[in-house]
């Protein structure tokens, strides 16, 4: 190939130091989580073999693992098969059927007591073939099935590896697999593929243009910045050399076209007349082909099975690293959503006194979380993030507060039944309906007085005539009012909704609001109204009351700017100048007493309408003094009174304990979905629980690893003290490659780093470290041990220490 010497060297070298213990025993730690069905609630870093129908899937496992898989071209595989492969002096696979979450427990023990016929990995296809009859499939019955087909493959050979084969996708239907049959496999592999923790290994095959296959389209679809992606091209033989397509796949190869941050790779497979080689025989005809013709211009690391196991290896070890913190954290916030969960539902309660406590529980909970919300008091978990409409529902008295601010807002601009303006403003658009000019104003307060007098003298009018005056203009405070109380309501009906659906299961809480809370509000809401009609009636009927100064300092306002209206008026009009004149500039004589007179001219000489001036002012002060009355009376009696005075009493523990037992059964009973849901969910807790347990074990462990590799870490100073760029790059590689010159048999081990992964019960003397001739190994950009992308700049020491820092903080 293109640099035998480096494969040699480096990459079949470091093969070897990733079939260590510690990357083993990595993954051994995601697969035991996945054994254990933490995947159905949390998803797990994994690396799925996602291609189309015929793409070379099933050859890419069977190169990289050494087992012979099934292949039929026309007929789709219908599970997931999990293949984990793991290095072991001897040689060894185990096949278990892992069934899905969804069958019945009678299912799921027949299933696990599933026993292969063989243990032999040369008898692999007819071990699948038992498993899928196991499962319920064979070559005469369709559709598919959730459950998981686990294949674990053991040999001194094999690498530190653990894959998801999915079926492969396909376009349209045949005799043997249908048109719906289509859909349901893109929907599992779209499933596996949309998980942002799974590594996808696109698996595309040279015999059709790239650009056609289904699995390009979803990779970019579910990883469009291509950061988790790797693919792999099959079947480079078939290309013609030096055709167009050929160039097209090398193109593809050199991550110039479809660019995948790890890169892509190519595997030779087995043609038919290949088909009776042994694994030696494949691997050697693979080397053969990529050693001539346009592959020669690849990097060595990209070709051939050798270089791929390394790769996978390394991919999924990194990945695996860089999710576990987050992986710990989304375990331990589902066992907080378990606990929760668990807490709602209570206890099983068979029996009345059983159901009774539970209900006490709960109105305990509830008054408490409602009482806190009255008083503002959000310090509980339960009232969440308040920028959301859930968290603001819960907080009931800064959402009254709001609405009692707007109704005093809302009551100032809208609550006037007409708007007096002077008769020189002008009339906008949006308030033509409801302003009205003083003259105008005037004229109707005529017609009523004309209506309504008695025995009062010229220039007086009936007291009387200012209430029939309010009335009118404050006829929109009780649409105002009704349009608050009923925002009032929702707002603690959703409060009452959310704590009760908080503190109590869905069931139980459904039986609170019907049979005990809304009851309960009901009445309030009846008392509200009650209490509105007695605030709005001194509003609405009888004769004016105040005895408050704010009225005659209103009145006598109001006359001044009237006043000073009117003289403005006439004196512009003595002068002679335009009426929006501020200001004038008098240089002649000014007669005092003939602008007197002109003053004098603005008194009103029309008593009658001198009267319906006065009654005019005494109007619009008192609405003033009556509509602050209003505000406060509508939300210190009408809201704070009846609706939020005592509300947390509403569903107290003294109420509970009143219950008839008939009333406690009918709300507390259990019913069937209550304890199924409990069932399911102490389910998922103990899974949640025991891997919150093995990845914080896993983690305790690292700090042993840290101290070893802190003892053990051997620096090779640079020769004749050499300080260049170069000579630093490689000692930052030989720190986890150091040199031992008396080793007569030097081998490779994991770097030092990796001793963070060491799951040893009692840590004992570190191993010996077999150290190495100084020797320039390539090294990934971002990596921890060895990258094996192509194209991957080398790092410095110092880089690649910020490097390996960041990449190892993480705590469980």
């Amino acid at each position: 190939m293109g640099d035998a010497a480096q494969t040699e060297n480096g990459f079949a070298t470091v093969s070897s130091a990733l079939q260590s213990s510690d990357n083993g025993q990595l993954l051994d730690v995601i697969d035991h989580l996945r054994a254990l069905g933490i995947d159905r609630h949390v998803p797990l870093p994994q690396l799925v073999v996602c291609g189309d129908q015929s793409s070379g899937k099933s050859s890419v496992l069977e190169a990289v693992s050494g087992v012979r898989f099934p292949t039929k071209d026309t007929v789709c595989t219908r599970f997931a098969t999990e293949l984990v492969l793991r290095h072991s002096v001897s040689e060894s696979v185990h096949i278990k059927i892992r069934p899905s979450h969804d069958r019945s427990d009678d299912e799921k023990a027949k299933l696990l007591a599933f026993a292969p016929p063989s243990v032999d990995r040369h008898q692999f296809p007819l071990l699948v073939e038992a498993a899928k009859k196991a499962i319920g499939l064979d070559d005469h019955t369709t559709g598919f099935s959730k459950d998981v087909l686990h294949v674990e493959v053991s040999g001194p050979q094999q690498p530190h590896l653990t894959l998801v084969d999915l079926p492969g996708l396909f376009h349209s239907g045949n005799k043997q697999q249908s048109a719906h049959e289509a859909k349901l496999v893109k929907s599992l592999v779209q499933q596996y593929m949309k998980n942002e923790r799974s590594i996808i290994l696109a698996v595309v095959s040279a015999k059709t243009d790239y650009a056609n296959q289904i699995v390009t389209e979803l990779a970019r679809k579910f990883d469009p910045k291509g950061f988790r992606t790797m693919g792999i091209v099959t079947s480079p033989d078939t290309l013609i050399p030096g055709s167009d397509s050929e160039a097209s796949f090398l193109s593809l190869v050199k991550n110039e076209d479809v660019s995948f941050r790890l890169g892509w790779h190519v595997l030779r497979n087995r043609d038919f007349n290949m088909k009776n080689y042994s694994t030696e025989e494949r691997d050697q005809e693979e080397q053969v082909f990529f050693s001539r013709g346009v592959w020669t211009s690849l990097p060595a690391d990209s070709l051939g099975v050798d270089t791929l196991r390394p790769r996978l290896s390394n991919a999924l070890r990194e990945q695996i690293i860089s999710v576990l913190p987050n992986l710990i954290e989304d375990v331990e916030r589902g066992i907080k959503g378990c606990n929760s969960r668990l807490k709602k539902l209570g206890d099983t309660r068979g029996t009345l006194e059983e159901q009774r406590q539970y209900l006490v529980r709960t109105s305990q909970r509830f008054s408490m979380l409602v009482k806190a919300s009255v008083d503002g008091v959000y310090d509980d978990d339960y009232f969440g993030d308040p920028m959301t409409p859930e968290g603001e529902s819960k907080r009931v008295r800064a959402v009254v507060q709001h609405l009692l601010l707007r109704f005093a807002k809302d009551i100032g601009a809208h609550g006037r039944h007409q708007i007096i303006i002077d008769d020189s403003a002008e009339l906008s658009d949006s308030y033509v309906g409801r302003k009205i000019r003083r003259s105008a104003y005037l004229n109707h307060v005529r017609d009523l007085m004309r209506r309504t007098r008695g025995r009062e003298l010229p220039g007086t009018f009936n007291p009387l005539i200012v209430g029939d005056l309010f009335f009118e203009q404050s006829k929109p405070w009780e649409a105002l009012i009704k349009q608050y109380c009923r925002d009032v309501i929702d707002a603690i009906k959703n409060l009452i909704r959310l704590t009760v659906y908080t503190t109590a299961d869905s069931t139980t809480a459904e039986g609170l609001l019907q049979k005990l809370l809304y009851p309960a509000l009901e009445k309030r809401t009846s008392l509200l109204h009650t209490k509105v009609s007695e605030v709005l009636e001194p509003h609405q009927r009888g004769h004016p009351i105040t005895y408050n100064h704010y009225f005659t300092d209103e009145i006598q306002k109001a006359r001044n700017e009237y006043q000073e209206h009117e003289y403005a008026r006439c004196i512009r009009a003595f002068f002679g100048v335009r009426s929006n004149d501020e200001s004038i500039v008098v240089r002649d004589t000014v007669d005092i007493s003939r602008l007197a007179r002109a003053l004098g001219a603005s008194v009103q000489e029309d008593m009658e309408r001198y009267a319906c001036s006065e009654a005019t002012y005494c109007m619009q002060a008192y609405y003033k003094v009556a509509m602050k009355v209003l505000i406060d009376n509508f939300s210190v009696l009408v809201v704070e009174k009846c609706m939020l005075s005592d509300l947390a009493d509403i569903l107290s523990p003294d109420i509970i304990i009143g219950l008839d037992r008939d009333l406690v059964n009918a709300i507390a009973a259990e019913s069937e979905s209550s304890k199924l849901e409990r069932q399911r969910t102490m389910a998922e807790l103990k899974t949640l629980e025991e891997g919150l347990e093995e990845l914080k074990r896993f983690s305790r462990l690292r700090g042993a690893g840290d101290a070893t590799d802190a003892t053990d870490k051997s620096v090779i100073a640079p020769k004749d003290g050499a300080t260049s760029d170069e000579d630093s790059e490689v000692e930052g590689v030989r720190e986890d490659f150091p040199s031992k010159q008396d080793s007569p048999t030097p081998s490779m081990v994991e770097p030092q780093e990796e001793a963070i992964f060491e799951i040893a019960q009692e840590p004992s003397v570190p191993p010996s470290i077999l150290q190495y001739e100084e020797a320039e190994v390539p090294v990934a950009e971002g990596g921890i041990g060895l990258g094996w992308g192509w194209g991957g700049t080398s790092m410095t020491k110092k880089t690649k220490k910020k490097s390996r820092a960041a990449q190892l903080d993480f705590s469980g």
